[in-house]
């Protein structure tokens, strides 16, 4: 079995000291579109905000076909004192060729500035680096996304540049800041 098979064939939970990464589940989808519809969520996001549930609970079903396809790796970020799911993480790029990956994440406003995201995606780079066998982790942000700087910074990641007009974003080409950790350096902070 190879690496990717290894990893694919079931979502593992990991587990911080407040929080559980996941699989997402189906009874995810009102805690899901409860910040998925909030427009400061997908602010900075590649996404429009969720205009119903039945948005979100269509997205659920790509994300478990993605499961079962082994096409994505997403985790649901759920607080441990009461379940309650709050946002997702995930490889949304995964070159296990290269060793490399990507790593993008949401997280409700109601939970902003509470050090969730930064141990949600510390535990994710553990993951990536020991069960993985990545050798580089990337991420890719808007410029503007401060708080997401922070994030990656606080998490020891480095900013690598601007990739000019990278991406595509509701209607218009934007730039983005491209930051990144090596194996190396992760291992010895």
């Amino acid at each position: 079995m190879d690496k990717k098979q290894q990893v694919f064939g079931g979502v593992v939970s990991i587990e911080t000291e407040r929080l559980i990464l996941r699989k997402l589940q189906r009874s995810d989808a009102d805690d899901f579109y409860a910040y998925a519809s909030n427009p400061a969520v997908s602010r900075f996001l590649p996404w429009e905000p969720h205009r119903s549930i039945e948005d979100t609970e269509k997205l659920i079903e790509v994300i478990f076909k993605s499961y079962e396809q082994q096409e994505k790796l997403i985790w649901a970020i759920e607080k441990k004192d009461d379940g309650k799911m709050i946002g997702t993480i995930d490889f949304i790029k995964w070159l296990p060729k290269h060793g490399r990956a990507e790593i993008a994440y949401a997280l409700s406003c109601d939970y902003w500035g509470l050090g969730y995201m930064p141990e949600a995606a510390k535990a994710l780079l553990a993951f990536g680096f020991h069960n993985m066998e990545l050798n580089k982790i990337e991420a890719a942000i808007l410029l503007d996304n401060h708080q997401s700087r922070s994030v990656l910074e606080k998490i020891g990641m480095s900013f690598d540049g601007v990739a000019c007009q990278h991406l595509k974003m509701k209607g218009q080409f934007v730039d983005l800041a491209m930051y990144s950790v090596l194996r190396s350096e992760f291992l010895a902070q």
